[in-house]
């Protein structure tokens, strides 16, 4: 295993002018030896780029790539010994999936032995030790993947195991047990695991360390609590979260907030900043309060949804949609459709962004 360090952009055009001709504006970024991380972002944000960049499949136009401190950016996958488990299964049909799994360990002279009981002590944490004699054609896609993670996993000397949406395929009911497992398999085997994915909740429950991206940026690294507590980036706030952040444009002057025509008092000693900027406030923390309430602010409720633990409150506040995430026994009753309410919209949990980014 290694640790990975990238200091680079990367633009596919000979002759990059604008930030738009770049696939990967310029970073740095680490990757700690037997860490646990995720590349998060939406499709076309630059996310697998930078992974086979990291993989060797791609030479970065400027930069380089560390493996513990060497410069490995001329180095093809092999040289840097990394293991790779694309979108969907890469399986050899005519192997059964004992051979499979062995086919890389073969490759490197490992012994039989060897080989025996690493493909076994893999086989087994994956859930495949029942199938080690059956061929892997005809199986299905799930297991053809398990097979796919199993020979990037089986390797104990490898520097680093990339995942680029390895859960493509996968029925969504048997998603979670993957990504179960694959935590499992960090845990026991102390692995360097990259995965690169569009969905949050592959990210933030598989990962230790997230890497949030968008147009070519990483945003922010960090816990998947210090990211839902404290998003440095607008985008970050919008795009973790079911729903995401509530983010309003306001003006904030003297003691007061202000939200179209609606001014809202600021509660004492809360830290504001002058002049036009956004405030951030979750749905979890947007509580209902008395329209003349410090901090609150008077808003129509335009839909009420019932999904089961909670209840999903849309109210327009000055012309501006925000949610509030509310328990289902509310007393005396539920707001509808129509009704005037407070929502809390200064409040500890309040953040506030300029030009898109946090401030601090």
């Amino acid at each position: 295993m290694a640790r990975i360090e990238l200091r680079l952009a990367h633009s596919y055009l000979p002759n990059p002018q604008r930030d738009e001709d770049y696939a990967l504006l310029p970073l740095e970024l680490a990757f700690e030896d037997g860490g646990a991380y995720s590349l998060l972002g939406p499709s076309g944000c630059g996310k697998t780029t930078l992974l086979n960049i990291m993989s060797g499949l791609v030479t970065p136009s400027e930069g380089v790539v560390l493996f513990d401190g060497r410069d490995v950016t001329a180095h093809t996958p092999q040289m840097r010994n990394i293991a790779q488990v694309f979108q969907f299964p890469v399986v050899y049909d005519t192997m059964t999936v004992y051979d499979n799994l062995a086919f890389p360990l073969r490759n490197r002279g490992m012994s039989s032995q060897n080989i025996q009981q690493r493909v076994h002590v893999v086989a087994e944490m994956l859930d495949l030790d029942k199938l080690l004699r059956r061929r892997a054609a005809g199986l299905s896609a799930d297991i053809q993947q398990k097979i796919s993670l199993g020979r990037g996993l089986v390797r104990p000397d490898v520097s680093a195991v990339l995942f680029d949406e390895p859960l493509t395929v996968i029925d969504p009911q048997l998603k979670w047990q993957l990504r179960r497992k694959l935590k499992e398999v960090h845990s026991e085997l102390g692995l360097t695991l990259i995965y690169v994915t569009h969905d949050q909740v592959e990210a933030l429950t598989f990962a230790d360390e997230v890497m949030v991206m968008s147009r070519g940026r990483v945003l922010q690294v960090g816990s998947p609590a210090s990211l839902f507590e404290e998003p440095a980036h607008t985008f970050v706030g919008h795009f973790i979260g079911s729903p995401g952040m509530n983010l309003l444009p306001v003006q904030i002057a003297g003691g007061s907030v202000s939200l179209g025509d609606i001014h809202i008092r600021i509660p004492a000693g809360m830290r504001t900043v002058q002049g036009a900027i956004t405030l951030g406030l979750r749905p979890e923390y947007t509580q209902l309060a008395n329209p003349d309430h410090i901090g609150a602010a008077p808003a129509e409720v335009r839909r009420v949804q019932d999904l089961g633990s909670h209840l999903l409150l849309t109210a327009e506040v000055s012309g501006q949609l925000v949610k509030a995430r509310l328990p289902r026994d509310l007393e005396p009753a539920a707001p509808e459709p129509g009704d005037i309410v407070g929502l809390q919209l200064l409040c500890e949990r309040t953040r506030f962004y300029q030009n898109e980014e946090l401030i601090t």
